[in-house]
């Protein structure tokens, strides 16, 4: 399909155009005009752009793109290799990065919730990033903590006490421990998130409210694969989403 077709079709299903963002969302860097094969990813490193060339592909689909707010914009060292290596293979770089968190299906959030069988309530946080609701079946903490992991493939980072039932859930993928305290005040069992920070170890014990950090990456792995499932099943293309490990 054509490029600026692809691009439309995403524009229109991720609705950036609603959101605050720390990044330009869409597309990145212009390649070739036609698109056959896409390579999806979460974050647009020089290990994605190696496989991504290496498949031949046309386009790559990230959550984590370049251009950051705040970021020294000279094109010198690791980002003038990126750039340098995506337009010598006239390679596309779509970037999606808020819109992928919120989108109500293909979302990082939503497809957090498919896999571990939450069930969602509501939204809340900045733009309505972050979600509530409850679980499929109740466990302790102890429980969700292992759920969790068996579903990631890692084991969370876990402050409370293991015993507590956990009814109320409360969910953003990424950095979003900055949440904590607006999930305090809806009244959950426990808050999910990637990060964690200093102070919210202090939050988590003197609330009761407990705090799983579960990992940036590996709670944002499910998003771009899924939109990445769903271009492939509208528009035929040969869409392959490539997990480059983080341990963050």
């Amino acid at each position: 399909m054509k490029r600026d077709e692809l691009l439309n079709y995403l524009e229109g299903l991720l609705e950036p155009g609603k959101f605050r963002d720390y990044c330009p969302n869409g597309l990145q860097v212009e390649g070739r005009a036609e698109v056959r094969r896409l390579v999806a990813g979460v974050t647009a490193s020089q290990a994605l752009l190696d496989a991504a060339i290496a498949c031949d592909a046309d386009a790559i689909l990230v959550h984590h793109g370049y251009f950051w707010k705040g970021e020294d914009g000279r094109v010198t060292g690791i980002r003038r290799r990126r750039l340098g290596a995506l337009l010598a293979h006239d390679i596309n770089l779509f970037a999606y990065h808020l819109p992928l968190d919120a989108h109500p299906e293909l979302g990082n959030n939503a497809q957090l919730a498919k896999r571990l069988g939450w069930q969602p309530e509501g939204r809340f946080g900045e733009q309505d990033i972050a979600w509530h609701g409850r679980l499929e079946m109740p466990l302790d903490l102890a429980g969700l903590g292992a759920r969790l992991a068996g579903e990631l493939g890692r084991e969370p980072l876990v402050v409370g006490d293991a015993s507590r039932p956990v009814r109320r859930i409360a969910w953003c993928s990424g950095g979003a421990q900055g949440y904590f305290e607006q999930a305090i005040a809806l009244g959950v069992d426990a808050y999910v998130s990637g990060e964690i920070s200093e102070q919210t170890v202090h939050l988590a014990r003197e609330s009761g409210v407990a705090y799983l950090a579960a990992g940036h990456h590996a709670t944002e792995r499910y998003g771009a694969a899924a939109l990445a499932g769903h271009l492939a099943a509208r528009f035929g293309l040969d869409c392959r989403f490539i997990d480059v490990d983080n341990p963050v």
